[in-house]
């Protein structure tokens, strides 16, 4: 069972409990599932800008805690039906942070193990990445009317490092190919970084 979270957050609130970047509300989200140091994240995260403060989705296969920084009217949790996931055709909306790898070359010009990442950044090699990204999790993106738009780079401070990732919001129509991978890649997300908000796909069924 899966459940679908959502908290709308208000400036002061968020300013109070100290949410300052995607770092902060990636550990405040954990405070909604107690007793789990140490094991894995298996929860995604999506976090929007709003005119009255900032909304929170949070999709997990487990029930989350309201924690204490969201007042107790701002939480709303239920499950998600099986039957949701049995339509053909949804419109979606996805945040990621689409990247390749670049090979990093040692002293002797011999590729390293470790290469780095760099974003995608044209029309091109974003289009190319979320059809990709759907054939390997289910789903038929179709090109007409696929919108990409770049959201710049986000910054954020862990343990004293900083760090950025190159945000995209994509928009458009997919239709599932395979039911069981689809509900999978919805279930894990898509892409890198969904531990700092990016992956999840936000679905509305076509009918």
């Amino acid at each position: 069972m899966l459940y679908l979270t959502r908290a709308v957050i208000g400036f002061a609130d968020a300013a109070r409990a100290g949410l300052r970047d995607s770092y902060d509300w990636h550990q405040a989200v954990w405070k909604a599932f107690p007793g789990r140091d140490g094991r894995p994240r298996d929860f995604l995260t999506r976090l929007d800008l709003r005119e009255n403060g900032f909304r929170l989705i949070i999709v997990s296969p487990g029930e989350p805690s309201r924690p204490a920084w969201c007042p107790p009217e701002s939480w709303q949790t239920r499950p998600i039906p099986e039957s949701y996931f049995s339509r053909q055709r949804y419109a979606f909306q996805l945040r990621a942070n689409p990247t390749r790898k670049v090979a990093k070359m040692d002293a002797n010009g011999a590729p390293t193990k470790n290469g780095r990442r760099e974003p995608l950044r044209s029309r091109e090699e974003l289009v190319a990445w979320i059809l990709r990204k759907g054939r390997q999790g289910g789903f038929q993106v179709e090109e007409a009317g696929l919108m990409t738009n770049p959201r710049g780079r986000e910054y954020f401070e862990k343990k004293g490092v900083s760090g950025l990732h190159s945000a995209v919001e994509f928009r458009g129509v997919l239709t599932v190919t395979d039911p069981a991978r689809f509900q999978e890649a919805f279930r894990r997300g898509i892409g890198s970084a969904k531990a700092f908000g990016f992956g999840l796909l936000v679905l509305a069924p076509i009918s």
